[in-house]
């Protein structure tokens, strides 16, 4: 049989903010795929239907309740999936909030610090985490950082987040050139996709209209269409696709 190089099987993943939209679609992608799954998040109950949803496609879940910015927690965390499902091969970095909508003016300390801790700051412990195991056993690995079109283009109204996305898009750059050729590292930029995050924005008429003025595909995205590109990113399919922004932003971007 030829070799699927978009196939998985073997591995096992992490995938952070695994218990809803982008990142609960990206685990059952992965598991579809042939990947062992450990989603992530605050709440374990949440995770509860991810971890079925891994099982029904035939993979072996491990759901773990972690916070991001909890820089011990991360450490146990990559303990438990190594001990429960083998060495992590693959890391989705997907947790990520954005609770502020406005005038720069108008923003408070303690907010820029809450979007730059979970964003920035437990994206990276955890990146290095993944990337110190992976090249401390000579082997290879796949991270993948959940950015945004605001990761490489400004957003109206969202000066924190966007700040916080270029961030992760640096932060990936330069990994990518640090630990170079065994753990390859790449963001998947995603746009405007149906989720928690975005329901605000998809509930004000006069917001949704003027965004999706920018949008050539004239519609937002399922969370499906954005988690394909965490499962490319993570194969061998991307065995030369290394600091790269993979956009999945129907063409907002590009207008």
């Amino acid at each position: 049989m030829a070799h699927d190089a978009f196939g998985l099987d073997g591995s096992v993943a992490v995938v952070t903010g695994g218990s809803r939209g982008i990142g609960e679609a990206t685990a059952v992608a992965l598991a579809e795929a042939g990947a062992d799954v450990a989603p992530v998040a605050r709440s374990e109950d949440e995770l509860a239907e991810t971890a079925t949803r891994v099982e029904d496609a035939g993979s072996e879940a491990h759901p773990v309740a972690l916070d991001v910015t909890d820089s011990a927690g991360i450490v146990a965390l990559f303990d438990e999936v190594a001990d429960a499902l083998g060495p992590a091969d693959v890391l989705v970095n997907n947790a990520g909030t954005n609770p502020f909508f406005g005038d720069a003016r108008d923003l408070d300390t303690g907010t820029w610090e809450r979007i730059f801790a979970v964003n920035v700051r437990g994206a990276f412990e955890c990146a290095r985490e993944f990337g110190s195991r992976a090249l401390d056993r000579d082997g290879e690995g796949a991270l993948v950082n959940v950015a945004s079109v605001g990761g490489v283009r400004g957003l109206p109204g969202q000066v924190p987040y966007v700040a916080s996305k270029h961030a992760l898009v640096g932060m990936t750059k330069t990994l990518a050139v640090d630990w170079a050729p065994d753990v390859r590292v790449n963001a998947l930029a995603p746009g405007y996709v149906k989720t928690d995050l975005t329901e605000g924005v998809r509930e004000n008429e006069s917001i949704r209209e003027d965004l999706l003025s920018e949008i050539p595909q004239d519609r937002f995205a399922d969370p499906e269409e954005v988690a394909t590109g965490a499962v490319y990113l993570a194969s061998d399919a991307a065995s030369y696709v290394t600091g790269e922004v993979h956009l999945a932003d129907g063409g907002m971007s590009a207008n």
